[in-house]
């Protein structure tokens, strides 16, 4: 008996490997069309005639996996650099652990793979303009705009196999949208837009960020229409989908899968649509799905449809849904701060949370396919780059260099990604020209990660040379390892210059440097010091779609500790300087469990990893210094505002580069703190 049920597992064993490489190759995730990857890429129609960004991976290693460890070695080999190249690379030999303390930070590994493979083609092209290589394609290239603000097709028509295509060369920004002028068509009039990345090192097959997919004819689940978003990658597979309207159990449902689909919901858990917001939008409007009794009318753009059955049609109530077979759509994909929003014919209709490791920025191509016929596609509100030759303040944008370990008053580091180019300037326009940061008592920098993109690293690159205000992070910018970050100022405030006071912020945080230094002056605490939106009573998130989920095995205890919203919070001196010295002997970690029910046991089944959420990770750090016996001071600023700007803010969060400018402006004109617009 044992040797059968030892031949049915192996038999077992080996069917599931068989499956798992036909679904490596052949991806299910969609059984209403075509698999993602069965396209044909031997002639896509490129929207940009100097072709595609270069893939991250190396063309001759296409299908090997590449070793972490080759990886992380040319991240730190030794390069001949000049000293305005050093400027901006002064915490990156601080961070060479990265690798080993990975432990409980999503995508760490994945992330400092992907920045070695990178950084190795960034150093190349440097290397190139170093030694003077000119040619009549290089100069080109030069002249142009690598990182357009947008791109157009005003006569969508043509597909290929793989349906419509559009490059995206410097990925998406928050405020970036893509709109989609089409008529749902053909027998089912299905059709999907996806928004897919570059393959992973080693991975033939892209990321889809977003996997927007509508069924006007339903589905194996549901004989209404229905919208369908998901993701897909080759580490996860296809995520939960996400569906308008979300599943309920009734007599809609087709009877041939009624046991398939009442088990389907026994196992896996669906939000109600509308009761879930991403960026304050319902994932799913109430409206879709609900019995809508408006008259259909001539007003409405037909592609070839009979007035006579029109007004027939209109006779009948029906269930509301925002696309329909030959009639015109106008749909545009906005991107948010916590998500993509879908409008239709100018109605908001979905919303779809980013998921771990699928961020905007990822995106590189813009793929349509199914029964549509386009007429326009439009990308607007790209990440755009600066144009040197046009900065007529240039010099007085350049930040005033800084001799090493010089002290300071206060160091002020402000997170940022790679394509954020327009942010970073509204910074250096706006509150980096505060006297105390030009003086050079306070100093500011930008920590930067890798790009997937060359050209957006090149971009970057450029921007670190000419402004001396940036610090690259030898990893992928994913927002599951901003604690490094975090470690990475600490460095800079404490080693490379010697500031009495360290900050975070982000670069969508307006700071009044000179309130700020007048309320550390009032305090005049220099040692143990968290001063920013103290956070006494706080919970981990434990809702799944929670861009801050944190799981009881991630942190097992009911509350956090003290510790400061991250738009805006400063340390003294000693705690910067301790967090440096424990990640540098690897001893800078959280508890974190080894098992599900370990928040029942002892300590002992505990172990020390990193923590993903950043401002809560200093907390708990600190919190750990105080009950080694450090004296902290918690001092709340109530100014600090995490979530917008009002009057006598002393920082405002959520401010863009048009809202940065105002607030300067009537800080120059009229030297009041004055909120802009309707934040």
């Amino acid at each position: 008996m044992k040797k059968w049920y030892g031949g049915v597992l192996i038999a077992s064993l080996f069917m599931l490997l068989v499956l798992r490489y036909g679904i490596m190759k052949n991806p299910i995730g969609d059984t209403s069309i075509t698999s993602p990857f069965s396209f044909n890429t031997s002639n896509p129609l490129e929207w940009i005639n100097s072709g595609a960004p270069p893939a991250v991976q190396n063309p001759e290693t296409a299908s090997q996996v590449i070793s972490a460890d080759t990886l992380v070695s040319s991240l730190f080999t030794q390069r001949n650099f000049s000293n305005e190249e050093l400027r901006s690379l002064q915490t990156w030999n601080h961070l060479n652990h990265l690798i080993s303390h990975s432990q409980g930070l999503p995508n760490a590994v994945e992330a400092i793979k992907e920045a070695g493979v990178a950084w190795d083609s960034l150093m190349a092209s440097v290397e190139e303009d170093r030694l003077g290589y000119t040619n009549e394609s290089s100069n080109h290239k030069g002249k142009e705009k690598q990182c357009p603000y947008f791109l157009n097709n005003m006569n969508a028509t043509e597909f290929d196999d793989g349906g419509y295509k559009l490059r995206i060369p410097c990925g998406l920004i928050q405020g970036s949208s893509i709109t989609i002028i089409g008529i749902p068509n053909g027998i089912l009039g299905n059709f999907r837009i996806d928004l897919r990345g570059e393959p992973l090192p080693g991975e033939p097959d892209p990321p889809i960020i977003l996997h927007y997919n509508v069924r006007p004819h339903g589905d194996k689940i549901t004989e209404d229409p229905v919208i369908v978003q998901n993701t897909w990658s080759v580490s996860h597979d296809w995520g939960e989908e996400e569906r308008c309207p979300s599943p309920v159990p009734d007599n809609n449902k087709k009877g041939v899968v009624d046991d398939f689909f009442l088990a389907y919901l026994e196992t896996v858990q669906y939000d109600i649509g509308y009761l879930v917001l991403v960026d304050e939008l319902d994932q799913c409007n109430k409206i879709v799905g609900k019995n809508d009794n408006q008259k259909f009318t001539a007003s409405r753009v037909s592609n070839g449809t009979r007035r006579s059955s029109m007004a027939q049609e209109g006779s009948k109530d029906r269930r509301y849904f925002p696309f329909k077979q030959g009639y015109l759509s106008v749909m545009t994909l906005r991107v948010g701060a916590e998500g993509f929003q879908m409008t239709v014919d100018g109605k908001h209709i979905t919303s779809f949370a980013y998921r771990e490791s699928l961020e905007p920025w990822l995106v590189s191509e813009v793929r349509i396919s199914g029964d549509v016929k386009l007429i326009s596609v439009l990308a607007s509100g790209l990440p755009m780059s600066e144009d040197l030759e046009h900065v007529t303040d240039l010099e007085a944008l350049r930040s005033t260099p800084l001799p090493p370990h010089k002290p300071l008053d206060l160091f002020i580091g402000v997170f940022s990604t790679a394509n954020n180019f327009k942010r970073r300037m509204a910074v250096r326009r706006t509150w980096m020209q505060y006297a105390a940061v030009r003086s050079g008592a306070v100093a500011v920098r930008f920590f930067v990660g890798l790009h997937k993109n060359q050209m957006v690293n090149e971009e970057l690159w450029t921007e670190a040379q000419t402004y001396g205000d940036t610090q690259l992070m030898p990893f992928v910018d994913y927002y599951s390892l901003i604690t490094w970050k975090t470690i990475a100022i600490c460095i800079f405030g404490t080693q490379a210059v010697s500031a009495k006071y360290v900050m975070k912020t982000d670069d969508d945080a307006f700071v009044r440097v000179d309130e700020l230094l007048a309320s550390l002056n009032r305090i005049n605490l220099t040692h143990g010091l968290l001063y920013g939106l103290i956070n006494s009573d706080s919970r981990p998130h434990r809702t799944t779609n929670s861009k801050w989920y944190i799981s009881p095995e991630e942190w097992p205890e009911e509350t956090y500790p003290p510790w400061a919203h991250g738009p805006g919070y400063v340390v003294s001196r000693d705690i910067a300087k301790t967090v440096y010295k424990r990640h540098k002997e690897g001893h800078l970690k959280c508890l974190k469990c080894t098992h599900n029910p370990c928040f029942h046991a002892r300590k002992q089944a505990w172990k020390l990893e990193m923590f993903k959420l950043e401002d809560v990770a200093m907390g708990i750090w600190i919190a750990q210094m105080k009950k080694e016996g450090l004296e902290v001071r918690y001092k709340k600023e109530e100014r600090v505002y995490n979530e917008g700007c009002k009057d006598g803010y002393v920082v405002a969060h959520y401010q863009g580069p048009r809202e940065m400018l105002c607030l300067w402006q009537k800080l120059q004109e009229r030297n009041e703190a004055r909120c802009c617009g309707d934040r």
